[in-house]
C-alpha cells in the first residue's frame, strides 16, 4: 500500500499471517510444556501410589507383629517421600493451571486482534494436536 508521503506500509492479510504464525508456534510451545507437566505429574502420582501402598502395609505388618519394630527407620523414610511426592505433584498442578491460563491469555490476545468470524482464529485458539496442525 503506498501513501501520499511515499511511506508503504505493509499488506494488512501479510501482516495478520505474521501474527497467526507467530501465535502458532507459541501455542504449540505451551502445549509441549503442558504435556510435559502432565507426564512428570502422572509418573510421580504412580510411584505416589507405590509409596503410600507400601508404607500402609508396612505400618499393618507392624501392628500385627509381622514386622519388627527395627523397620521403623523404612516407614520413615516411605513417609518424607510420600511428602515430597506431595509437594512437587502440587507445584506441577500449579504449572499445569498456569500453562491453562497462559493458552488462555494467547487466545484471548488473537481474538482482540482479528475480525470476529475469521477462521485462523480457530487455529490458534484450540491446542495444538487437536486436528490443526
Amino acid at each position: 500500500m503506498a501513501s501520499i508521503f511515499g511511506f508503504r506500509s505493509r499488506d494488512p492479510a501479510r501482516d495478520r499471517q505474521t501474527d497467526i504464525s507467530r501465535l502458532d508456534r507459541l501455542a504449540k510451545l505451551l502445549d509441549q510444556i503442558a504435556a510435559e507437566v502432565e507426564a512428570e505429574k502422572n509418573g510421580l502420582e504412580n510411584r505416589y501410589r507405590t509409596k503410600a501402598t507400601n508404607a500402609a502395609f508396612l505400618v499393618e505388618a507392624m501392628e500385627n507383629g509381622a514386622a519388627s519394630s527395627s523397620r521403623s527407620s523404612e516407614i520413615s523414610e516411605l513417609t518424607k517421600s510420600i511428602l515430597n511426592y506431595e509437594r512437587r505433584i502440587a507445584a506441577l498442578s500449579r504449572q499445569n493451571e498456569l500453562m491453562k491460563e497462559l493458552r488462555h491469555s494467547l487466545a484471548a490476545i488473537f481474538d482482540e486482534n482479528e475480525p470476529h468470524g475469521t477462521a485462523a482464529k480457530a487455529d490458534v485458539a484450540k491446542p495444538a494436536g487437536t486436528g490443526t496442525d
